[in-house]
């Protein structure tokens, strides 16, 4: 899979089904759904920079990352986002009595996320979950909240911790286990699904204001990453392209 760096991160040129199908065919693969608040702190902080881009797979999340792509490299990347992602991996994962296992957010949400799953996808093969309580990455990493999860050997495992916590967490665990099974970093992606969470319309999210539903919806928290770090990652991304220019 071809990448390109966009600020100081290795983002992938793919799609939403390539994804998909490889983490169905391979084992031990991590995915990093990156958006500009990721791409921004990593070229900020070069020991997160490293943990983001020793992932296997990178890729543009939101429609400002993959419209950098297009820009920088004429490459007509498109968003490739965490939550089609998981649907995309389950539907095609049918057939094939794909597992999965989910670790992170709480248990309400994680039950209405199964409730919703199971009638959409009534074949669908979920092993386990875990909820663990709000704790660093190394003590998530630690033997009593992975020994579930090691022991359902799923074929993915999603995890949703919030960025950087649930890249860090995979990093560490993957850095002391032996685990084949694929880990995903999806942010939001269990709370849109299970219906906590309301996600912007796939044609509003392709036109590039999905934030501001988020923003509605979580000011205090979102404030911050799309009023800075959105602004931050425009400078970074024209002086960019006016380097290679040069």
């Amino acid at each position: 899979m071809d990448s390109v760096l966009i600020l100081s991160t290795n983002i992938n040129v793919t799609s939403v089904d390539e994804v998909a199908r490889l983490l169905q065919e391979k084992e031990s693969t991590t995915l990093a759904v990156c958006n500009t608040n990721t791409l921004v702190r990593s070229h900020k902080n070069k020991v997160l920079q490293d943990k983001i881009n020793a992932f296997d797979i990178r890729v543009p999340d939101g429609f400002p990352v993959a419209k950098a792509s297009s820009i920088l490299y004429k490459n007509k990347q498109k968003r490739v986002d965490g939550y089609n992602i998981f649907h995309k991996t389950i539907e095609k994962g049918i057939k094939n009595n794909l597992t999965h296992y989910f670790f992170g957010s709480d248990e309400v949400i994680i039950k209405k996320l199964k409730l919703k799953l199971e009638k959409k996808y009534p074949n669908i093969n979920i092993v386990g979950h875990s909820c663990p309580p709000f704790l660093s990455y190394e003590d998530l990493a630690s033997n009593q909240y992975v020994d579930d999860l090691i022991e359902k050997n799923a074929d993915i495992v999603w995890v949703s911790l919030g960025f950087p916590k649930q890249e860090e967490f995979i990093d560490l665990l993957l850095k002391n286990k032996r685990i084949k099974s694929n880990f995903a970093a999806i942010g939001a992606v269990f709370e849109w699904s299970a219906g906590t969470k309301f996600k912007a319309p796939e044609i509003l999210a392709n036109m590039g204001v999905e934030w501001i539903f988020r923003l509605i919806q979580e000011p205090r928290r979102l404030f911050k990453r799309y009023f800075i770090d959105n602004f931050l990652f425009i400078i970074y991304i024209i002086k960019q392209i006016v380097s290679n220019k040069r």
